[in-house]
This record gives structure tokens, C-alpha cells and sequence, in this order.
């Protein structure tokens, strides 16, 4: 089911992007205290460092996750965003370690099961780091050098995070052993695909391409009846050589049942190939994301 994205621009745009910074924030920092610190599981970057920290030393987590991401938030400064970048990630960063020690106090563990644990955890890591990037900030840390994997090596945010991580639960192994860090992995996992979801904007679309002897017929069809746009590709038989229309059309899931009948109606014989289009930008779908000032 596609959920429609408002995306708004300019002012409105700028402060939609800080109220999700400051939301995902929020929601990590309350995803730490209910459910990683009271279980003894490691979050993965620099707030798992800062709970393997408060296990050994009693240090507050959220003083040290600020403690430790100083030194790579000049990183993001150089090298993942310019100026924008680094007010945004210095927004998240103190919202989330503020919130981490301010609310330690009186949020209660809801749970010990390591299964809910790793549902609701997960659930509730993924989800809030994912509305911090949706609004173009990071939460610091391991996220940054994600961001950066991202953007120079093409590596997916949440893969990036869930292979670095993989090194912190290798140490992690050493305080709470072998079953607490299976448990932060399955974790790891959820958040990492709760993020990515995320990420595309909750845009769930079907990409189809259509191969006809009724193209026209097709096309018409599609446009009046279903009211999406088509595009004519020019194609070649691989067998035949023959020149041939295909078109190329994008509908939601639940459009997909009416675009087959239109075009079994129109043509029973058409080639159609119905594939997964992870997000989709413009007219009839998401909006484009404006370029705002800070």
C-alpha cells in the first residue's frame, strides 16, 4: 500500500526536516533506555560503545555518545554535507544524548524477552534513525561513516551500519557474552531494514513494461481508464529484429489487478513484466524534495 509523502519546501521544508531530526532523535534515545541498557544489548556504534561504557565504568550513555562523536563530526562537516550537514548532526547528536540521560530515569523497561526486544527495539532504533536521515541529519557516529559509504561507494545506509557493527558485537561478546550478542544482531538486522523502508519514503510502487501488438490500443486504455502516464521505449525482438513499442508504466500495488485486466482486454497475447519499484518521485507519487538553506 503506497502512504502518500508531503514534502514541503522552503521555510516549511526546513523546519519539517529538524522536527524529524529531532523526532528520530527522540525515538533512539527512548529505544536505548527501554530496551538495549536494561537487557545488556549493544546497539551497534557509538551508542553501543557508550552502553558497553556504562556497563564497565557507570558512566552515563548519553554523555558519552557526546563525548565520542566530537572528533567525527568534523567529519561530516568535510567531507558528507558541508555546513547543513554538520548543524543537523550536531541537532540530532545533542538531542539524543540529552535525551538519553534525561529520560533514563523514568522510562521503564517494558520487557526482558529477547524476542520483543528485538522486534520492538529494532522497530523503534530503525525507524527514528530513519526519520533523522530523512530529514538530512544523522544521529553521529558510525552513522556518519554509513553516510559516507552512501554517498562515495553506493553502499545502502542500513547494509553500511550493519557490517560496521558487526566488529562492535565482536567485542561486545567479551562483557556479555554470546547469547546478549546474538540478540543485537537479530536487532542490528530489523533496524537496519526498518531504516532503508524508511528511507524510501514508505513509497510502494509496480513498475511494468508492456509488449504489444495493440500498443496504441494499450496505451489508450491505460491512460483513460487508469489515468497513469506511459512511456513509449523503442525496442527491438531479440529474435526477430523486429521494431516494437514497449511501455513503460508505473502504478501502485493495488493498480496492478486493473492495469493486467486493461491490457488482457485490450491484447490477451502482450508480453507484461510487473517488477518492484522501491521509490518513485513525481507526478502522481511522492514529490521531489526542495533544496532549502539550514
Amino acid at each position: 500500500m503506497k502512504l502518500p509523502v508531503v514534502a514541503p519546501t522552503g521555510r516549511w521544508g526546513v523546519a519539517f526536516d529538524y522536527a524529524q531530526i529531532i523526532a528520530g532523535s527522540l525515538m533512539v534515545a527512548a529505544g536505548t533506555n527501554l530496551f538495549f541498557v536494561p537487557n545488556n544489548v549493544v546497539s551497534g556504534g557509538v551508542t553501543g560503545l557508550s552502553i558497553i561504557a556504562h556497563h564497565l565504568f557507570k558512566t552515563p550513555v548519553g554523555m558519552v555518545v557526546l563525548l565520542l562523536n566530537l572528533p567525527l563530526l568534523w567529519l561530516g562537516w568535510r567531507f558528507a554535507g558541508g555546513i547543513r550537514f554538520f548543524v543537523r548532526t550536531v541537532v540530532s547528536v545533542m538531542v539524543l544524548s540529552i535525551g538519553i540521560d534525561l529520560t533514563a530515569p523514568f522510562l521503564v523497561p517494558p520487557t526482558h524477552d529477547r524476542l520483543l526486544v528485538i522486534c520492538y527495539g529494532g522497530l523503534l532504533d530503525g525507524f527514528g534513525m530513519g526519520l533523522v536521515f530523512r530529514g538530512r541529519g544523522t544521529t553521529g557516529g558510525t552513522d556518519i561513516l554509513a553516510r559516507l559509504a552512501h554517498r562515495y561507494l553506493g553502499v545502502g545506509i542500513g547494509q553500511a551500519l550493519l557490517a560496521m557493527n558487526v566488529a562492535i558485537f565482536a567485542g561486545a561478546a567479551f562483557l556479555f557474552g554470546a547469547e546478549a550478542v546474538m540478540v543485537a544482531l537479530a536487532l542490528a538486522f530489523v533496524s537496519a531494514r526498518v531504516l532503508d523502508v524508511v528511507q524510501t519514503g514508505f513509497s510502494a510502487a509496480r513498475a511494468a513494461l508492456i509488449i504489444s501488438q495493440k500498443p496504441d490500443a494499450v496505451r489508450e486504455a491505460v491512460l483513460g481508464k487508469l489515468g497513469r502516464g506511459v512511456t513509449v521505449l523503442h525496442g527491438q525482438g531479440g529474435y526477430t529484429g523486429e521494431e516494437r513499442p514497449v511501455l513503460y508504466v508505473v502504478v501502485t500495488p493495488h493498480e496492478v489487478g486493473r492495469l493486467k485486466r486493461l491490457v488482457a482486454h485490450v491484447d490477451r497475447a502482450a508480453f507484461v513484466a510487473i517488477t518492484p519499484a522501491q521509490e518513485v518521485l513525481g507526478e502522481g507519487f511522492a514529490p521531489h524534495a526542495g533544496e532549502e538553506a539550514l
